[in-house]
């Protein structure tokens, strides 16, 4: 008899990113690359081409990645969408050498490198599928009352060129 599975299975988190792509075999060679993702596993689709399943690991965190299916009307990629709903959050050591890695390895500058009110340096990119990714390294541990203050002054001047913290 096997034994029991476990509800959340080895190395996932509660929360698990499942993204759609026009290209999945390219994404999950740019997430390498931009990165440093390990691929776990490949499940390719009837007609052997397109991936109908994978699983990759960047850091601790476990990422589903499927090619979009055109025929299937939820299972489309931001380019159908023309833009995305979402932004994964990717915290790192060094967020400023991550968004370096990300730009070189193809990913487009959407938000330069920040400190931002909440206590992180923060920045975005956009991958060549579609998908925000914003880089953060977490700076300081502040109060929800500490973020409040920094956030009306961040509003507050949000016309004269700062960007954070």
């Amino acid at each position: 008899m096997a034994a029991a599975a476990k509800p959340i299975p080895e190395g996932f988190r509660t929360v698990t990113p499942h993204l759609v792509v026009r290209g999945a075999s390219d994404a999950i060679e740019f997430y390498k690359k931009a990165f440093g993702a390990e691929e776990i596993m490949r499940m390719p689709g009837p007609d052997g081409k397109s991936i109908m399943h994978s699983e990759i690991k960047i850091g601790d965190s476990m990422l589903m990645i499927v090619d979009e299916m055109p025929h299937m009307e939820h299972c489309v990629s931001p380019q159908k969408l023309n833009g995305t709903s979402i932004a994964i959050a990717l915290y790192v050591p060094d967020a400023d050498a991550l968004y370096q890695r990300a730009i070189d390895a193809g990913a487009k500058a959407t938000m330069p490198p920040m400190d931002a009110f909440w206590g992180d340096r923060y920045s975005k990119v956009t991958d060549p599928f579609g998908h925000e990714w914003e880089i953060c390294t977490h700076k300081e541990d502040l109060t929800p009352e500490e973020i409040g203050k920094r956030a009306q002054e961040w509003m507050a001047n949000m016309g004269r060129g700062t960007c954070g913290a």
